[in-house]
């Protein structure tokens, strides 16, 4: 009985042999009781037999009506066995009838009971289904790393509320939040604590948004906050506000101990009447590239006029990836001179870019955007191999003076900034310690302890380090202390009010007194009047620059410059104060 379905390659080898393992022995027992044989194993063979096929319904190794077509099939079987074997054994009529009902009651309930375990088992999988799929449209409309929602399901919520909107006279905005330097942040902490920090700021932007509002992130560095109902664009710049305010507390990340990371973010902000959420959020993009433009920590509203602006931004984005493959850069000098003897101790480097449409272009009109792209590293180290080569060319020639180069954060992110140094001035033959770099105080901050390993790696290549644009910043009497530093250079701002106002006198007389204690050099620049240059030569002050001595020079110009300095407009100048020398004489800027 069993033998002849095992040809059928309709059921699957494994339920092929579970049928056969429950119909023999159920066959042989219900035989063997109408033998005279004791039926004490009839109970347990029997549950096994419905249990065993509620299992292949319910698994579904084979469907129901394939199990119910096999028990019926079985059932004709043990018939024709039922009835050859009471005749073979003289079996009385009642006996043969007695157990054809018993393996009929058998199968009912078989049937019955693979029926209820495959509905309940199909019942638990389309459940396991819903909730797969739920899972799933949730992927689909959400941020993986925030649980936010994701672009596609922001432009949904934006469409809504619009529509909304519209029905209501209400107007929606869009602010879309750019976090300041996360490349960066990637580059030197790792992709672990840039997807931590990411989690963090978006818990922040979470607690300040209202239930009526949408917080999404678009990827990357970009949030976005969709708000309904605004009523006019103040109530737009306090929602902004909430948003920068939300990131002002320093953040700290696991692994990191007590050190803590500042976090900047730039908004651009779109609102009123919109023909879909897509041009929405285009022009809170918009906005957020000109408030980026602008600086970092900023809130820029859309106006029209931004988007002929953006175009030629990306024109000029466009030129610039071209630029250094092209030579279009080129460096310019502008002499520095030791204030003591009034003798030319260096010269400071400017990098010019001449675009191939609409001439040269000034470093404020590009550098940024260099800075923002990350091309700012490979232009560094072009600036950094230029500027020591032709340092390097002008001491063979006879001019004692030291060059420097001006730092990116960018650049010092990495421990490659380290072997570009190193490279650049063992290729150039530049002296030891003719060499020095600039660094901002802002630069300094965001990684200090890393920032402090790396210039003391620097500094054992015999390089010196100063701090630009000094006093604008945030340093302390500790942090200089912290930092390897060889020189401040005092901010043009600063010199500027010397005459104006009594108190720049006692400011800079206050940052050489500063310089001279750590035995550190100070540098004035932008220095533009004798009376500045006076008063500067009062205090002590080591070295300046500015239009008083010279203007930025092309490299045969400045040349021309160190080898005729004598007759400008320094003949004119008062005598100095005597002072002692200080420690890091000699050196000029290259200023990327």
């Amino acid at each position: 009985m069993i033998a002849s379905g095992a040809t059928d390659q309709t059921v699957p080898e494994p339920a092929h042999a579970t049928l056969e393992r429950i119909c023999a022995p159920a066959t042989s027992i219900v035989a063997g009781w109408m033998a005279g044989e004791e039926p004490a194993a009839e109970p347990a063979e029997g549950g096994e037999s419905w249990e065993l096929f509620c299992g292949l319904a319910a698994r579904r190794a084979v469907l129901l009506n394939e199990v119910t077509r096999r028990c019926l099939g079985w059932r004709d079987a043990v018939d024709d066995v039922l009835a050859e074997c009471a005749e073979r054994t003289a079996c009385p009529p009642a006996t043969l009838a007695r157990a054809l009902a018993m393996t009929r009651a058998t199968l009912d309930e078989t049937l019955v009971r693979a029926s209820e375990a495959f509905e309940s088992e199909r019942a638990h999988t389309d459940r396991e289904l819903a909730s797969r799929r739920e899972e799933l449209d949730f992927i689909a409309a959400h941020d993986q790393l925030t649980a936010l929602p994701n672009r596609s399901r922001v432009v949904e919520l934006g469409e809504q509320m619009l529509a909304r909107a519209r029905r209501r006279g209400t107007t929606v905005a869009a602010l879309l939040i750019n976090v300041d330097h996360l490349t960066g942040i990637n580059e030197t902490l790792g992709h672990a604590a840039g997807d931590e920090l990411l989690q963090a700021i978006a818990a922040r932007l979470a607690d300040v948004a209202r239930e009526t509002d949408a917080l999404g992130r678009l990827g990357g560095d970009e949030f976005v906050l969709l708000v309904e109902e605004v009523s006019q664009q103040a109530g737009v710049a306090v929602i902004a506000e909430r948003l920068t305010d939300a990131l002002t507390t320093p953040f700290r990340l696991s692994g990191r101990g007590d050190s803590e990371l500042n976090v900047t973010a730039c908004i651009g902000i779109a609102m009123g009447e919109h023909a879909s959420a897509e041009d929405l959020l285009r022009e809170a993009d918009i906005a957020m590239h000109r408030a980026k433009w602008e600086g970092t920590s900023r809130a820029v509203v859309f106006e029209a006029r931004m988007q002929d602006l953006v175009a030629s931004r990306m024109e000029l984005e466009m030129d610039l990836r071209g630029a250094l493959a092209q030579e279009e850069y080129f460096l310019v000098y502008q002499p520095t001179f030791d204030l003591g003897g009034m003798i030319p101790a260096g010269v400071e480097a400017l990098i010019r870019w001449k675009r191939p449409v609409g001439g040269t272009v000034q470093p404020n009109d590009f550098i940024p955007l260099l800075e923002e792209t990350g091309l700012i590293v490979d232009v560094g180290r072009w600036v950094l191999r230029e500027a020591c080569r032709q340092g390097a060319a002008w001491r063979r020639a006879g001019h004692p003076i030291g060059i420097a180069v001006n730092v990116s954060a960018h650049q010092l992110d990495t421990d490659q900034f380290i072997a570009d140094v190193q490279r650049a001035h063992s290729d150039s033959g530049l002296a030891a310690g003719a060499l020095t770099l600039e660094i901002t105080e802002t630069t300094l901050m965001p990684d200090a302890e890393q920032t402090v390993r790396r210039l003391h790696a620097i500094k054992a290549l015999g390089v010196h380090v100063a701090i630009d644009d000094f006093g604008t910043g945030y340093s302390s009497l500790a942090q200089l202390q912290r930092f390897p530093v060889d020189a401040l250079k005092i901010d043009r701002s600063f010199i500027s009010e010397l005459a104006e106002k009594p108190q720049g006198q006692a400011l800079i007389h206050t940052l050489v007194q500063l310089g001279r204690a750590l035995s550190i050099e100070t540098l004035a620049e932008g220095i533009e009047q004798q009376s500045e240059l006076k008063l500067l030569k009062q205090a002590n002050c080591d070295s300046g620059q500015g239009f008083l001595f010279a203007r930025p020079l092309e490299a045969p110009a400045a040349q021309d410059f160190l080898e005729h300095w004598r007759g400008t407009a320094l003949d004119a100048a008062p005598p100095a104060a005597p002072h002692p020398p200080a420690r890091a004489r000699g050196r000029a800027t290259a200023r990327v």
